[in-house]
């Protein structure tokens, strides 16, 4: 498709009646060569956005992963009177059932969606702006429903203007640790859990080569994703869950996104925990400058599995992190056991589904009923232990 073909034309100005916002034309790009200049501009450390929404790492998953999955870019780019773009909302379209739905770009491999927002015009939103907006897509005609999931209620200690729209809890929770500025390292893991990781160390401490590294070259870095892509499914199927690395095109996007530069770092940064013999442990996440958000991790099939390398791996990455000075590190949806060991909140996400058509407006309620349902199940340890035998049984 030519991009002549691929860019929508239709710009929605926004309504008269919505005098009180600052967004005067709403566009909608379905080719993300088009959007990418618009998009990098707002990826500034000083605007508001999660490092899981940068362009390099939800272009790959969108020409390798999206376009297998039948998702067609659908990128809103929101601009004052002056042109000044003020949010890019990353989504794409599905047609499911006869709706089309617009939801965030990244599927299963995104722990955080948000769009990426002008700080000052994030600051000050108010329900208005978001009328605008919806009122613009409205007027585009091409989208049944919005389904926004998995949002932070704030990131970096600013409000997700998306906090204003009808909302509900998400399905998982995210298991968060703060880390106090130039706190001591007791304030971020106990004197007496370091004590039990300082034992199992040792015993991995012997092994020749053994060492701790943020993989830095292109050659570290593949190395380890082609270890990380051998050992994972194994593990997985130890487990009895679905390989999501297995599905098309996801492991060519993990390659591209960790080896994508990003300031001094990767888009997908790759801690390590090595010995000569074999890596150990890896540990991969995005990070911001203060917040670092793991994505994926798995550890060796040997003997060396029976010193907890995973742990041992974590107290270094949370210690890098804090002595770089980021205050805060999140594991990822979901309840993992060993998350609970270094994670004692979690962060605030919700859901909206916003019916922009009258057909819409029916599967909005459904997925928001559908959703609710499956947040019930998992808060009742009782249905949540009889979900996942049924799972197991029939998976």
């Amino acid at each position: 498709m030519t991009i002549a073909a691929a860019i929508q034309s239709r710009t929605a100005e926004a309504p008269a009646r919505s005098k009180a916002s600052r967004i005067a034309e709403v566009e909608i790009v379905s080719d993300l060569t088009m959007a990418e200049p618009v998009w990098r501009a707002l990826e500034e450390t000083s605007q508001l956005f999660t490092p899981y929404q940068r362009f390099d790492l939800l272009a790959p998953w969108q020409r390798l992963v999206g376009e297998h999955e039948g998702a067609t870019p659908f990128i809103v780019i929101a601009r004052d009177s002056e042109r000044r773009p003020l949010v890019v909302l990353p989504l794409c379209t599905r047609k499911n059932h006869g709706v089309f739905v617009a939801c965030f770009m990244g599927g299963k491999h995104t722990t955080f969606n948000m769009g990426l927002w002008d700080a000052d015009f994030a600051g000050h939103a108010e329900t208005a702006d978001l009328d605008a907006l919806l009122a613009a897509l409205r007027a585009h005609g091409s989208v049944d429903v919005l389904a926004l999931s998995q949002q932070p209620m704030r990131w970096r200690d600013q409000q997700n203007p998306f906090a204003l729209l009808p909302r509900q809890n998400s399905i998982n929770g995210c298991p968060l640790l703060t880390m106090p500025p130039a706190g001591p390292p007791a304030s971020r893991i106990s004197n007496s859990f370091r004590r039990r990781l300082k034992s199992k160390e040792k015993k991995l401490q012997a092994l020749t080569g053994y060492r701790y590294h943020l993989a830095t070259t292109d050659d570290d870095i593949t190395r380890l994703l082609d270890w990380f892509f051998r050992v994972k499914p194994v593990r997985m199927a130890e487990q009895r869950l679905p390989n999501v690395f297995a599905e098309p095109g996801v492991e060519a996007f993990i390659r591209s996104a960790c080896l994508a530069r990003c300031g001094d770092g990767r888009v997908i940064d790759i801690h390590a925990l090595e010995c000569d013999e074999e890596p150990i442990a890896i540990f991969a996440g995005v990070a911001d400058g203060g917040r670092i958000s793991i994505m994926f991790n798995t550890y060796t099939m040997s003997e060396h599995a029976r010193y907890s390398p995973g742990l041992v791996l974590m107290r270094n990455v949370i210690d890098h992190y804090a002595e770089a000075g980021y205050d805060a590190l999140d594991l990822g949806i979901g309840s993992d056991d060993y998350k609970r060991l270094f994670c004692k909140s979690d962060e605030e996400i919700f859901d909206s589904f916003v019916p922009l058509t009258s057909h819409g407006k029916l599967a909005a309620m459904t997925m928001s009923s559908l959703n609710h349902g499956k947040r019930l199940v998992k808060q009742n340890q009782m249905l949540f232990d009889l979900a996942r035998k049924l799972r197991r049984a029939f998976g």
